[in-house]
């Protein structure tokens, strides 16, 4: 008996044990190795409807993991890509991908029955990864090695954590040459001298390190690596640090891209990432969209934006979100410029307003809003004090070592993750409700003659969401709505053809088609598009 009472206390004791572990493992983001046994859990659970493949193998060695949820054949029904780790400093944007997977698959699987769901939760895994390094700091290039300032060495010039805390900020040099001066409303915050309001510059503002190579710049040539969200076709920036050799030059680019151009039945891309046209949409300049190379987004889809921007803003309730557009070689531009898809991009979070002291307000930065926020959230370690240091590169200067610690500001405490997720799963399942889906109408068939049937029909848009974007018919990419006729032995086309191509069709909208037919018997039409879904019938000629 006090054999069996032992065996059962070690047994609980274990299980006590297991469930802290597994406690302690949720309050914070997870890593890749946990987030891949994630990922092949939900196939586990829902073999009918999860597919999980690896596109590629990044040269750090990591897999690019596609889920695609279904219900039957993916091909068979209008997709929607969601994308995350564009950038790997937002580690935010892989955790709410696997976990919109989670609760599609638990919650709403029903969807899937006219939706497919292609899920790609970290396009960037190496930079990912060191959101848990013993030596932090934001990283958004793969593992290639990369000569980032062109002298001809590699990463000669990498960080070093000066004041031995794991975590890489900023210095700041009292020095009355520099071009930055402390915030007025927050000290702690150092910001560039206001000309306009006769502010002189007193401090020189480096990332935290030394000068290894002395050509005057710090850390210009660390572990930079190629960034997947620099490496794409639109407004490609050639010669900087993190845009590859090339547009497309990297694995897991290329990988990505080879994936999306097959799937015929995708008509939307949400991606998670620093780019937000869905807080404030894009705006349409006339100018720029007449170019030869288009860079303003099309007056329709500027309308459709503007649609899917007030849906976003209702369902998940966020406001005040800080201005974030492109800076070039971006795939959710890509996505849209390039590819013509309904294109929709957030972060996902933000520091939201800061509502109390006055003086913050009046500032009006970023940084003093989510210091404050963050203060008032009870958070810890999102800043590291300026600490006075011994720097080699300034003998005889003040230098402080100090700044708010890397991915605090971008992404949440992880007890917000669930919530934040949900309210994206939330938006991004009323789009696949306002999905394109072609029907056949109003089908009229009447008789001219003893020979001759007269056939009529509506090709309608039953979606809210037109059949293509405005850009997607400007690219030519999108395929166009097919109406064809199956004619029987003894069927002829007086008028009309046996196979019409439709550009597009808007939402709630109809095109009509009309063939004049000789012959008896049944003829069968069919219409639409592997991205809209498809509708046939069955008429009798008279």
């Amino acid at each position: 008996m006090i054999q069996k009472k032992s065996l059962l206390g070690g047994w609980f004791c274990i299980c006590i044990c297991l469930f802290s572990i597994s406690t302690v493992a949720q309050t914070d983001y997870q890593n890749y190795s946990e987030l891949t046994k994630k990922l092949k859990s939900l196939q586990s659970k829902h073999p009918r409807q999860a597919k999980l493949q690896s596109l590629t193998k990044t040269i750090g060695g990591y897999d690019i993991w596609a889920l695609t949820l279904s219900s039957g054949q993916a091909q068979d029904n209008p997709a929607i890509a969601i994308v995350g780790g564009v950038d790997g400093s937002l580690v935010l944007s892989t955790e709410m991908a696997v976990q919109m997977a989670e609760t599609i698959l638990s919650e709403h699987a029903d969807i899937l029955k006219t939706t497919t769901f292609y899920i790609f939760p970290n396009m960037s895994p190496n930079a990912s990864e060191h959101y848990f390094a013993a030596l932090k700091y934001p990283l958004t290039g793969n593992a290639k090695k990369t000569d980032d300032d062109r002298d001809g060495k590699i990463n000669e010039d990498p960080f070093e954590d000066l004041n031995n805390d794991g975590l890489i900020t900023l210095i700041r040099v009292e020095d009355m040459t520099g071009d930055y001066v402390m915030l007025e409303e927050d000290e702690r915050i150092m910001v560039k001298a206001d000309d306009q309001k006769g502010e002189l510059g007193t401090y020189k503002v480096f990332s935290e390190g030394i000068d290894n190579d002395k050509d005057g710049a710090y850390n210009e040539d660390d572990e930079g690596g190629v960034s997947f969200n620099k490496n794409f076709t639109y407004n490609y920036q050639y010669f900087q640090p993190g845009v590859g050799e090339h547009a497309v030059s990297e694995k897991e680019n290329r990988a990505l891209l080879d994936f999306l151009y097959e799937q015929w039945n995708l008509y939307a891309i949400l991606t998670l990432g620093p780019t937000n046209n869905l807080s404030s949409p894009l705006k349409y300049n006339a100018a720029n969209a007449k170019k030869r190379v288009v860079t303003s987004i099309l007056k329709n889809d500027e309308q459709l934006n503007q649609f899917l921007s007030k849906k976003y803003n209702t369902i998940t309730k966020t406001k005040d979100a800080p201005s974030a557009t492109g800076k070039g070689g971006g795939f959710f531009e890509w996505s849209y410029f390039h590819f013509g898809k309904l294109a929709m991009s957030t972060p996902g979070w933000w520091a939201p307003k800061y509502k109390g002291d006055s003086i913050v307000k009046a500032a009006k930065n970023s940084d003093a809003n989510f210091l404050q926020w963050a203060k008032q959230e009870g958070l810890s370690d999102y800043f590291v004090p300026w600490k006075t240091i011994n720097h080699p590169d300034f003998p005889n200067k003040k230098v402080e070592v100090g700044g708010i610690a890397p991915y605090k500001m971008y992404n949440p405490p992880y007890n917000l993750v669930e919530a934040i997720s949900k309210k994206h799963t939330d938006f991004i399942l009323e789009i696949a409700k306002l999905q394109p889906k072609i029907t056949l109408q109003n089908i009229h068939v009447e008789k001219v003659n003893n020979e001759l049937t007269r056939v009529t029909v509506a090709v309608h848009n039953n979606g809210f969401l037109p059949t293509h974007t405005e850009m997607g018919k400007k690219s030519r990419w999108l395929r166009s709505i097919k109406v064809g006729l199956e004619l029987k032995q003894g069927q002829e086309i007086i008028s009309g053809k046996k196979i019409q191509l439709i550009p597009s069709i808007d939402g709630d909208s109809s095109i009509e088609v009309t063939w004049l037919l000789k012959g008896r018997g049944t003829v069968e039409i069919t219409a639409g598009a592997a991205h809209t879904g498809s509708d046939s019938t069955t008429i009798n000629l008279k």
